[in-house]
């Protein structure tokens, strides 16, 4: 009699036991997540052998594009970005949901763990025929949902998963900003450059003028010489406003991306600066690299994680849900009884909740969570094509940009060789002040092309960098993992 007193009283622990076992290391239904494999080419295709014969390349050796600001070795262009990335309003937003995933991944995690709820009530009550009397309560009481099927645990992966893109899409934003710096920074020395080639064709075109002026006086050319030379003069003079309100407007987008007021770096960055040259080679390593160092395709994968995660969670709920509920308690018409022995009360024991009908709508939340596992799967691929084709983009334009720059070069040298002939031979009465028109607009032309030609180059291998994904470390996410929550969790697409 006595075993099986001891057996009545061993048995309630050991389902106890069994129950918390289950619900600590039991199965997680829903699909596991494992990366998944993007069809990349082997190598790029603007790679070419043509290429690789311009000044400046791009090669197949290991990218190196972490700091990529820094070949051009533009000091002002260095602490431009590095301001940015300290004080831009984008990135502090981006921040900002980072630490907003990470406190919700908490409140989930909170779900995994025992509530307990204290509670003290004091009422003084009359009943009609009787005495009016004191009543004092106070209690605890804790439930705690035994996670059996791994509803919740799939939930922890989710928001893990969602700290990830949130990591990811905080390294896409500096990305796009250190770009965004740097395109803007070129842009303002573009206009300074070619403030300064028209400035030095207007004076060329001034001493034109006061040369016809002269002959005009001598009696060696006509009137129509004169007004020529003079529309020239004013049609140059009439551009460099434009350009200096260009500058102007750089200027004040640097300013907004470092979140000063518009004005704020006039002083700093209207002397006119040079463009920065291109480095000789430019790595870019192999298409496959991509898939690890971009990171709008890792808040791709990430998300696609958190979306598969999110199935388990829809199909736990068919299952039945366990719980362990308590209490204790006090109840006392008397302060000084209020914690003996006679008014304390308590309660325990195990429930069970299973939802076994819902009309349908719990299958119908699974297929919902599905479709939407579905489309970050496609988003995910659509970002990778994407990411493949902004690469090809900016190689195919940075090579042959480069064969424009030389072009252009070449037609700059035979334009001021041309002038020069041309004003040499109308001095001397053997041509017409045509010829010498056509000659200085061809050489300002051509000065000013090359000049948009060299920012091109320049903003081509912005392009290039930030199609690369370059400006940031790919480091492992640090994010809070515990050894009971699954998290080896494959996305596939479904079949339906």
């Amino acid at each position: 009699m006595r075993q099986k007193g001891r057996q009545r009283v061993a048995s309630p622990w050991a389902v106890l036991v069994l129950a918390l076992v289950m619900g600590i290391d039991g199965c997680a239904v829903g699909p596991n997540f494992k990366s998944p494999q993007a069809r990349v080419q082997p190598s790029w295709t603007g790679l070419s052998p043509e290429a690789a014969s311009q000044p400046s390349a791009a090669t197949s050796q290991p990218a190196e594009v972490l700091r990529w600001w820094e070949v051009f070795h533009d000091p002002v262009l260095t602490d431009l970005v590095e301001q940015a990335l300290q004080s831009n309003l984008n990135v502090q937003l981006a921040e900002a949901r980072l630490r907003q995933s990470r406190a919700a991944r908490g409140v989930i995690v909170g779900g995994l763990f025992p509530t307990v709820t204290a509670s003290s009530a004091y009422q003084r009550e009359h009943i009609a025929g009787a005495s009016t009397q004191n009543l004092y309560q106070a209690g605890l009481d804790a439930a705690w949902e035994l996670d059996v099927f791994g509803g919740i645990r799939r939930n922890v992966e989710s928001a893990n998963a969602n700290i990830e893109a949130a990591q990811a899409s905080l390294r896409d934003t500096q990305v796009s900003l250190m770009a965004e710096v740097a395109l803007d920074y070129f842009q303002l020395r573009g206009f300074q450059q070619e403030i300064v080639i028209a400035l030095d064709n207007l004076k060329s075109q001034q001493h034109t003028a006061d040369i016809t002026r002269q002959r005009l006086a001598a009696g060696f050319v006509s009137a129509l010489d004169v007004a020529n030379a003079e529309a020239e003069v004013a049609t140059t003079q009439s551009q460099i406003p434009l350009l200096q309100s260009g500058a102007q407007q750089s200027i004040y987008a640097l300013s907004v991306l470092l979140s000063r007021p518009p004005d704020d770096l006039l002083s700093e960055l209207s002397p006119t600066g040079p463009l920065p040259s291109t480095p000789a080679k430019i790595p870019v390593g192999l298409p496959s690299d991509l898939l690890r160092r971009r990171p709008d395709i890792r808040q791709a994968e990430a998300l696609l994680h958190a979306a598969t995660a999110q199935i388990g969670v829809a199909t736990a709920e068919l299952f039945p849900q366990f719980s362990l509920t308590g209490s204790v308690g006090w109840q006392s018409n008397s302060l000084q009884d209020w914690f003996n022995g006679s008014s304390r009360s308590w309660a325990f024991g195990p429930s069970m909740s299973w939802p076994f009908f819902q009309g349908g709508s719990l299958i119908s939340n699974i297929r919902v969570q599905e479709a939407l596992r579905d489309q970050a799967f496609l988003t995910y691929h659509q970002t990778v094509l994407t990411a493949l084709q902004e690469v090809e983009n900016s190689l195919i334009a940075f090579s042959k940009e480069q064969e424009r720059r030389k072009a252009l070069s070449d037609a700059v040298v035979a334009n001021r060789k041309a002038e020069d002939v041309s004003m040499q031979l109308y001095l001397e009465g053997e041509t017409d002040f045509l010829n010498v028109l056509n000659a200085q607009r061809s050489l300002y032309a051509s000065e000013d092309a090359l000049v948009q030609s060299q920012l091109s180059v320049a903003t081509n291998l912005v392009a290039l960098y930030k199609a690369l994904g370059g400006g940031w470390e790919d480091q492992t996410p640090q994010i809070p993992t515990d050894s009971w929550v699954h998290q080896d969790v494959t996305a596939q697409p479904s079949s339906k």
